[in-house]
């Protein structure tokens, strides 16, 4: 054998040009996230903001900084206000789309499964449904006050409307052929219901419910605005009240955030509906 130590394999050499290219796909696939293309355009827009409020030296009552903005909205937070307020709108606006939930799926259900029921109910349909839910607020507060019932009634009117017209489409686009077949087994207009109608429209009752809990946000926040004490709603027309720009951003990015939350939770469990129903 020879003493001659063995070489070592060379490490291959990498082109200054394929460096770049290699450098390009991997910026190319970081802009290909939509994490970072969203995240990054929000971070975009407040660095922006804060520059342009920097240079032009607006007054802070009209267009305070990004940075003062979290200042108000830590000291809000520290106080406790701004926590009782959010937690005060969260249990209206989910109180209410639940009960839309369970009475709107029933109810479309109901009405896709018999003919006639489906021709009365599309009537009243077509006539509450344009129908602007905020003008009601009036009504609603002869009739209930301005509690607990007052507010559950303005969040599930705003839900209802939705739920129901999209769980009608979904049962109405159900295979005929499930709802025979489950007949010739024996299954009675219950379990038909249940077990067939039901399963078939659950993408279409997801979209339904997505659409109703944004709509309960904006009511339940506008009928806030007129009659709360407690709540975003409440806190945001008192701050504008006494001039405190700073506080109403505060609220108005709560909600914001509030709203991207809502919509990335709605989208993971649409996901999941989605690989459910595929498997």
């Amino acid at each position: 054998m020879s003493d001659q130590p063995i070489a070592e394999p060379l490490a291959p050499v990498t082109k200054p040009r394929d460096r770049i290219v290699a450098a390009r796909g991997a910026r190319r696939s970081m802009l290909d996230d939509p994490r970072i293309l969203g995240w990054g355009s929000v971070a975009l827009v407040l660095i922006a903001w804060e520059l342009i409020a920097i240079l032009t030296g607006v007054n802070e009552l009209y267009l305070p900084r990004p940075t003062q903005i979290v200042v108000a909205m830590f000291d809000m937070f520290a106080n406790g206000r701004l926590a009782v307020d959010l937690a005060a709108t969260l249990a209206r606006v989910f109180g209410g789309f639940f009960i839309a939930l369970a009475v709107g799926v029933a109810l479309g259900i109901w009405i896709a499964a018999f003919d006639r029921v489906r021709a009365v109910a599309d009537m009243f349909i077509a006539a509450l449904y344009p129908l602007p839910k905020v003008t009601l607020i009036p009504l609603l507060i002869i009739w209930l006050g301005t509690g607990g019932p007052f507010m559950l009634t303005i969040s599930a009117l705003g839900a209802i409307f939705p739920i129901v017209i999209n769980t009608v489409l979904g049962v109405r686009q159900c295979d005929p052929g499930l709802v025979l077949a489950a007949r010739d087994l024996g299954a009675t207009q219950r379990q038909v219901m249940l077990l067939v109608l039901l399963p078939s429209a659950i993408p279409s009752i997801f979209a339904g419910a997505r659409l109703g809990l944004g709509v309960s946000i904006i009511l339940v926040v506008a009928a806030e605005m007129v009659v709360g004490k407690v709540g975003l709603g409440s806190r945001l027309y008192l701050a504008g009240q006494v001039l405190e720009t700073g506080q109403v951003f505060a609220v108005l990015i709560v909600l914001a955030t509030l709203g991207i939350i809502v919509t990335k939770i709605q989208d993971r469990i649409d996901n999941r509906l989605s690989r459910w129903r595929l498997a």
